[in-house]
C-alpha cells in the first residue's frame, strides 16, 4: 500500500520537475494517493472522477477485485522465470483465450509481450518474416508507439516525432479516411494506390497497419467500406492487414476487438492497454501460419508475458464474461453520447460528437466553423474540468478533440456526474 504523505501536489510537482526528464509530458499537475473503480483521490485528499482511465488502460476500473485477487495469489507463487527459460500455464491460457476471441475463421496463435509499441514492432517483424518483404504502409493521424520504429509508423509530428529522426526506412503513409476533415473513403483508397505507384512497389510491401479507431489521432473510425477496399488491395498484392488495437481492444468499442465489427478479418492484431487491467501486458494474435513465420528464438523478451500480468489478464477476461462488460461498454457509450449531444446543443464550438462503444469524443471548432479547429478551447476545458474534479484528456491531429475513456465499470450516476462537470466546464468558458 502506498504510504501516506503530507506533501502537496505543488511540492511533489517541484520534485518531479527536478528529477524527471523534461520530455515526459504531464496533463494534470496532480499526484494520486489512491483510486477505486472510476474515482481517484490526490495527495491533498481531493476526489476526482476519472474519465481518462490511464489512457484506455482501466476498462475494468482501478483495483478491480478479481484482478487484485488474482495478482495477490500469483505473488505468493512466483513473479518471473522468463517464459523462454521456464514456461508457465497462465501465458498459454491467455494465448488460448485471445486466439478464441480474435475474429476470422482460421487457426490462430498468439505472442505475448509487455508494451503496445513492442506489440506493434513484433507484428511488423512477423509480417516481414512471413512475406519476405520490408515495406509497411501506415496512415496519417495514426499513433503506434514511442520507439524509433513505431514513431516512424506514427502519422503525427508534434509532439511525438519532433527531434527524434531519422526514422527507419521502408515506412510509407497514406491518407486515413476522415469525412469531417474532407478525406473520403475514395480519397483514402486512392492515396494507397498512389503510394504503391509512386513510392514503393506492391511486391515490396509486407503489411498495411491501421487503428480501427484512431486514438491519439482524434477518435476517427475507419469506415467498413474503407476496410473492405483496403483488404481487397492487400489480397490482390499479397499484403497482410494489421489491426492496431492497443487502444480499442479489451472491450472499449463494445466488442472485445473493434475489428470484430469489420466486414473482413485482419491477418494480425496488436493488443495491450486494458488487456491486463493496469498491469503491463501486450500481445500479437493472428493467422497461425503467419505467426509461425519467425524461427524459434526470433520472438520473445525478458519480461514478455509476465506471469503476474497474465493472471491479471485472465481475471479481466473473467470480469468481462461474468459482469457482461461488452454490453456495458455499449450502454456507457450510448449514455455518454446522449449526454454530450445535450451539451453540444448549448455549445456552438462542439462541431461533432462521436462514439464507438465507450470510445467517445467531442471535437471543437472556433465558432463551430469546421475549418477552424480550436485546440485552445480543448486545453482550457480539460484544465477547468480538472479544477472541478473531472479528469479528461485531449487528442487529435489539431489538438481540438476531448476524449472520454471512463472505466466500463463506472455507475450511471458517476457518468452523469462527470457529464454535469463537463457541461459546467464548457459553460465556464463563456
Amino acid at each position: 500500500m502506498q504510504k501516506e504523505t503530507s506533501c502537496t501536489n505543488a511540492a511533489l510537482m517541484a520534485r518531479r520537475h527536478a528529477a524527471v526528464a523534461r520530455g515526459v509530458g504531464h496533463t494534470h499537475e496532480l499526484f494520486v494517493q489512491r483510486a477505486l473503480n472510476a474515482e481517484l483521490w490526490d495527495v491533498e485528499g481531493r476526489r476526482y472522477i476519472d474519465f481518462a482511465g490511464g489512457i484506455a488502460v482501466l476498462n475494468t476500473g482501478h483495483l478491480h477485485p478479481k484482478v487484485i485477487e488474482a495478482v495477490q495469489a500469483q505473488l505468493a507463487l512466483y513473479t518471473h522465470t522468463c517464459f523462454q527459460v521456464v514456461a508457465y500455464e497462465p501465458y498459454v491460457e491467455v494465448a488460448e483465450r485471445l486466439n478464441r476471441l480474435a475474429p476470422g475463421d482460421f487457426a490462430k496463435k498468439t505472442l505475448l509481450l509487455t508494451s503496445g509499441a513492442e506489440a506493434v514492432e513484433n507484428a511488423v517483424k512477423i509480417a516481414r518474416a512471413h512475406t519476405g518483404r520490408p515495406g509497411v504502409i501506415a496512415f496519417t493521424g495514426g499513433y503506434h508507439g514511442r520507439t524509433n520504429f513505431t514513431l516512424g509508423l506514427t502519422g503525427k509530428i508534434v509532439p511525438y516525432k519532433t527531434g527524434f529522426g531519422p526514422f527507419p526506412g521502408e515506412v510509407y503513409h497514406a491518407l486515413y479516411p476522415n469525412a469531417l476533415h474532407g478525406v473520403s473513403v475514395a480519397d483514402a483508397l486512392k492515396s494507397v494506390e498512389t503510394v504503391l505507384k509512386n513510392d514503393v512497389e506492391a511486391t515490396r510491401v509486407a503489411a498495411f497497419i491501421l487503428e480501427p479507431v484512431q486514438g491519439e489521432g482524434g477518435f476517427y473510425m475507419a469506415p467498413p467500406e474503407f476496410i473492405s477496399g483496403l483488404k481487397a488491395l492487400a489480397d490482390r498484392h499479397g499484403i497482410l492487414l494489421i489491426a492496431d488495437e492497443v487502444q480499442t481492444g479489451a472491450g472499449r468499442t463494445g466488442t472485445w476487438f473493434a475489428c470484430e465489427q469489420w466486414p473482413v478479418a485482419p491477418d494480425l492484431i496488436t493488443t495491450a492497454k486494458s488487456l491486463a487491467g493496469g498491469f503491463p501486458l501486450s500481445g500479437v494474435v493472428g493467422r497461425a501460419e503467419v505467426m509461425d513465420a519467425p524461427a524459434p528464438g526470433g520472438l520473445g523478451g525478458t519480461y514478455a508475458g509476465s506471469p503476474v500480468a497474465c493472471v491479471a489478464a485472465l481475471a479481466v477476461m473473467r470480469a468481462f464474461e461474468e459482469e457482461n462488460l461488452l454490453a456495458r461498454s455499449r450502454a456507457v457509450g450510448e449514455r455518454l453520447v446522449k449526454g454530450l449531444q445535450a451539451i453540444a446543443a448549448k455549445v456552438p464550438a462542439i462541431g461533432d460528437v462521436r462514439g464507438f462503444g465507450a470510445m467517445v469524443a467531442v471535437e471543437l471548432f472556433e465558432g463551430g466553423d469546421l475549418k477552424r479547429p480550436d485546440a485552445a478551447l480543448a486545453r482550457n476545458v480539460v484544465t477547468e474540468a480538472a479544477r472541478r474534479g473531472l479528469i479528461l484528456l485531449s487528442c487529435g491531429t489539431y489538438g481540438n478533440v476531448i476524449r472520454v475513456l471512463v472505466p466500463l465499470t463506472a455507475s450511471d450516476a458517476l457518468l452523469d456526474e462527470g457529464l454535469a462537470l463537463m457541461a459546467d466546464s464548457f459553460a465556464a468558458m463563456g
